[in-house]
């Protein structure tokens, strides 16, 4: 039988009444985020000379809590960390409800708010992840959930029984929904991102942690080392490279 082209190796265990599912073959590979280093970004074509990466579309928020963080974490912003601290005063605010009824970062020139372009003083980039690090701060703090996690993805599921299940995986081109199938590239199914020198669990050791807590990960490393003497299966991706 042909092996299916997008295959994983996960790790499972139990701790305190809880499953956690770590999808081991992304978080042993060598992704790296490569913004800034030639990402063709997120649009229909390539465009890295915008140096959008994947913020063109604003940001989604995950609930009220993360939506007032990063409302406080933008009051902090000052006008030479922010190209868009005016255009932000003028309407009200950096964030709104769109169409859906959703809240969302408001768009300025077709890219998120919060992003500073090329040939503003701070360099291209998020304005909160930027004023954080000058700040000596874990950007963590001051981003949109989805901004500091991604490319990883917490699915979080409870059975009929009440059992909840964590997976910690990549995300991938669907978790966009209909329109993530539109982009001309997405960086953890080409082999551009996977050049880095570290592995991902240890790439995003402090994301991982925020996400499933030191405990899980703690054990996620145990149950890893002995397996990491062994031919571990390769990213998907690292098969497309020419």
């Amino acid at each position: 039988m042909t092996p299916p082209d997008d295959l994983h190796e996960w790790l499972s265990f139990d701790l305190e009444d809880e499953t956690y599912e770590f999808d081991v073959t992304f978080l042993t590979s060598p992704w790296t985020c490569i913004y800034g280093r030639g990402c063709p970004g997120v649009l229909t074509g390539p465009a890295a000379e915008l140096e959008q990466g994947c913020c063109s579309y604003g940001a989604h928020f995950t609930g009220k809590e993360d939506r007032q963080r990063v409302a406080k974490a933008a009051k902090r912003l000052e006008p030479d960390e922010w190209q868009f601290h005016a255009e932000s005063e003028a309407a009200g605010g950096p964030l709104h409800r769109n169409e859906e009824g959703e809240w969302m970062s408001r768009l300025v020139d077709d890219a998120c708010i919060f992003l500073n372009r090329p040939g503003f003083a701070t360099g291209a980039g998020c304005a909160l992840h930027q004023a954080a690090v000058a700040r000596d701060e874990r950007f963590i703090g001051w981003k949109p959930d989805v901004c500091w996690q991604l490319p990883l993805r917490l699915e979080q599921r409870t059975d009929d029984n009440g059992h909840l299940t964590n997976v910690l995986r990549e995300w991938k081109r669907r978790d966009w929904g209909e329109g993530g199938h539109e982009f001309h590239w997405w960086c953890t199914d080409a082999p551009d991102a996977f050049i880095g020198h570290r592995p991902v669990y240890e790439e995003l050791r402090d994301e991982i942690t925020e996400m499933v807590g030191d405990k899980a990960f703690n054990l996620f490393l145990d149950a890893l080392e002995p397996r990491t003497s062994w031919q571990l299966l390769p990213h998907p991706a690292l098969k497309k490279r020419p």
